[in-house]
């Protein structure tokens, strides 16, 4: 049964191969992350972690029952008692309610481990997985916004004290 974990040293060659082989599937909806990223990958998985420990970024990734990993979960920001939440799932993961699973598993975590009580989102227009499970997981669209790959996308807010 795939677990939402924290992101962890241990998670860096995991978390590096599901980079790797979903990067095109990811590249269709948001920025490509370059390459850079993938040879610099040790200082950035060590620089993530670096931001954890500071409070500034809240990492998880969802895991296989083998260690693989499934998906990405992060809330960047958070701060009086609000985060956006940004999340990534791998194509071979896609259709099966794990996304929608790891999200409302991530307001528990929210709410007991960090204290926050309203997360935001934004998806782009065209990609309607994630802004189905948004919507699945009880954020209501607020607005709209241009997204960092410069297309337009819709902004989305979740009270996590209902």
């Amino acid at each position: 049964m795939p677990e939402l974990q924290r992101l962890n040293p241990d998670h860096a060659a995991a978390l590096l191969v599901f980079e790797r082989e979903n990067r095109e599937f990811f590249a269709a909806h948001v920025p490509d992350r370059g390459d850079a990223y993938f040879e610099h990958y040790a200082e950035r998985h060590a620089a993530l972690l670096a931001e954890q420990d500071a409070g500034t970024m809240r990492c998880h990734v969802l895991t296989g029952d083998d260690g693989e990993i499934l998906g990405r979960f992060n809330l960047y920001d958070p701060a009086d008692g609000s985060a956006e939440l940004g999340f990534r799932v791998a194509e071979k993961a896609t259709g099966r309610g794990l996304a929608t699973a790891a999200v409302r598993r991530l307001f528990e975590v929210a709410v007991a481990d960090y204290g926050l009580d309203r997360l935001t989102a934004a998806a782009a227009e065209t990609n309607h997985a994630s802004r189905t499970v948004l919507t699945r997981t009880g954020f209501r669209p607020v607005g709209e916004r241009l997204l960092k790959k410069g297309g337009p996308g819709i902004t989305y807010v979740r009270d996590l004290t209902a």
